[in-house]
């Protein structure tokens, strides 16, 4: 960290990169959960649903540039040994051991409102403390909030799908 940065710092820097490493196995195991997910699923909309979960997956990958970077700025050393992702991490990874359609994206809607709660406790630690993590929080919690909202619209669209089937049926 630059001397004018360690000057107008107002955090403990142990803290924000011990946090930031959390974050960092949170992102890969997310990048991991997108990727290996959308690969397998199966059922209505997947063609549909699959580009979408590729593009999460290379933002979740995009999150863990932009952490890792920053754990390096703040002179940290960031984790090294993918074993420890699953200790460090306050989200869990969800094997996509059920591959259809619905399961996948609850999963995946479970993993973002983590991240959601995840960058909005950092965003609070850093705010008027610490500038660039902020910045950097915030820019990744507006993307997580963004994946909410795509996951949860292709649910709503499955369950009017199923529910357009079932009224065809009768």
């Amino acid at each position: 960290m630059g001397r004018t940065a360690v000057e107008i710092s107002n955090v403990d820097n142990k803290e924000i990169i011990a946090v930031l490493n959390e974050a960092l196995s949170e992102e890969w195991l997310a990048y991991y959960q997108y990727w290996v997910g959308s690969r397998l699923m199966v059922g209505p909309m997947r063609s549909e649903v699959e580009p979408e979960l590729l593009l999460h997956a290379t933002q979740e990958l995009g999150h863990a540039e932009l952490v890792l970077n920053r754990i390096i700025q703040l002179g940290g050393i960031p984790v090294l040994n993918p074993n420890k992702w699953k200790d460090l991490a306050r989200c869990d990874y969800e094997e996509p051991s059920d591959p259809y359609i619905e399961v996948i994206l609850e999963q995946n809607l479970r993993g973002e409102r983590c991240a959601i709660q995840r960058y909005q406790s950092l965003a609070a630690m850093t705010d008027g403390k610490d500038y660039a993590t902020y910045q950097m929080a915030i820019t990744i919690l507006n993307e997580e909030l963004e994946h909410e909202h795509d996951i949860e619209d292709f649910i709503a669209d499955i369950e009017r799908l199923k529910e357009d089937i079932r009224q065809f049926r009768l």
